[in-house]
């Protein structure tokens, strides 16, 4: 059994503006233990200057000069902290509509999204999109926070109104994993010690749950694949023998001995080593970055594929894709661009727009074919060279590519195969 400790979560946020997401992880960060004093002194001695009662937590979180001034939250903020039990890195985005790519940046690694609605307003149309995305990005686990419950007399009546409407709507999405936290940010009320205000709740708190919500079955163990990033053959004359292929292992438990696929080849050898900086280990599994030694004297480069004999992704140049458009200016039909796929660059067109998606709704807009920035859409392309896929929802590394414009190396979208 792997040791907790070592094991890292990735989590992010998302919500309306004003839902008090920077708030909630300054009190995660502060009442952790996780932040130095004189951190805590600046944030103090900020929220003095602006004439704040109290000291405003949020400005732990909200780096950008630009952003503390306005009071807003305006890119993806990447922040770490650690317990005892697990390592977690936060990516905090956004709450406006406009940055949904911002989101969409920083849930794409995410094993958890915490998506916070106000106790007052109730589930809003930033709640429903943020959802959405979540379902899309198949995040496996979705923690609505109930935010503000001090501003309604911490009422048991009022959290169970939001979780039925919330409920109700996520039915409808692919999401398999909800729980619902009444919480206070401000006050710290449920975020790491238990309130003595929601006697009626007998939920967890949020970091009791971030600690111990089970990550382990979020990556696909069963197909083994492993996307070849670099090749290895020292100049050494002691090593003259060595040719290793390194890269991070993105689904499936490869073993010494087992027999594997080559890809694109469809050559068969037999795994004769495995090696990580720290000596040489019996088996790999996601995401660990190795180097695999074959018994057969084959070639191998960057961008092919190690898989199994009896299990392979699609091979294909005609894929399908969900994707969210980055840029200002908006996606050609007919385009062309350089697509990123685990360790593989190739160029494709963009062959069809099938459909816009309104993220608000899920209505399917078969009209209009102008993909401009934050729109998400279904579009098929055609890649100049096959590559090594899997649908995203059984493989959120072998199923995701980038999109970047030649011109200017951008990048301009994310894309889901489907």
């Amino acid at each position: 059994m792997k040791n907790l400790s070592s094991e890292l979560l990735r989590f992010t946020t998302a919500g309306s503006v004003d839902d008090g997401k920077s708030t909630l992880i300054g009190r995660l960060l502060y009442d952790s233990k996780s932040i130095f004093e004189d951190q805590y002194e600046a944030v103090k001695s900020a929220s003095e200057r602006r004439g704040e009662e109290g000291v405003n937590l949020a400005l732990l979180t909200d780096g950008l000069r630009a952003e503390r001034e306005q009071g807003i939250t305006i890119d993806v903020a990447y922040r770490y902290f650690a317990t005892p039990k697990r390592k977690f890195i936060i990516a905090d985005t956004p709450g406006h509509t406009q940055y949904t790519r911002n989101m969409v940046t920083g849930a794409s690694t995410a094993n958890v999204a915490l998506v916070l609605v106000d106790a007052r307003q109730g589930v809003v149309e930033q709640t429903r999109r943020h959802a959405i995305i979540a379902s899309l990005l198949q995040i496996p686990h979705l923690v609505v926070c109930i935010n503000k419950m001090d501003l309604v007399d911490y009422s048991q009546e009022k959290y169970e109104e939001i979780r039925a409407e919330f409920e109700q709507f996520a039915s409808k999405l692919d999401v398999h994993d909800i729980t619902f936290i009444p919480i206070s940010a401000l006050n710290g009320d449920n975020v790491v010690d238990r309130s003595q205000n929601t006697g009626w709740y007998e939920g967890a708190t949020l970091l009791y749950y971030l600690e111990h919500v089970h990550i382990g079955s979020d990556h696909n163990f069963i197909y083994a694949r492993f996307p070849v990033q670099y090749v290895i053959r020292p100049y050494n004359d002691e090593f003259h023998d060595y040719r290793g292929y390194a890269g991070r292992v993105a689904g499936g438990v490869l073993k010494k001995g087992d027999k594997v696929m080559l890809l694109p080849s469809g050559f068969s050898s037999t795994i004769e080593k495995i090696d990580t900086a720290d000596g040489e280990i019996e088996e790999a599994f996601p995401p660990l970055a190795v180097t695999i030694l074959l018994k057969d004297d084959l070639d191998l480069s960057r961008g092919d594929m190690i898989v199994r004999e009896n299990n392979h992704p699609t091979v294909s140049q005609d894929i399908e894709l969900m994707i969210c458009w980055f840029h200002e200016r908006p996606m050609q039909l007919h385009g062309k661009y350089e697509i990123r796929h685990t360790t593989q660059s190739v160029r494709c067109i963009v062959q069809d727009i099938q459909y816009k998606m309104d993220v608000n709704t899920l209505h399917r807009n078969q009209e209009d074919k102008m993909l401009k920035m934050n729109d998400i859409a279904r579009i098929s392309i055609r890649t100049t060279k096959p590559l090594f896929v899997d649908a995203y929802r059984k493989n959120r590394t072998t199923g995701s590519v980038i999109l970047i414009d030649e011109g200017t190396n951008e990048t301009v979208a994310a894309g889901m195969v489907i």
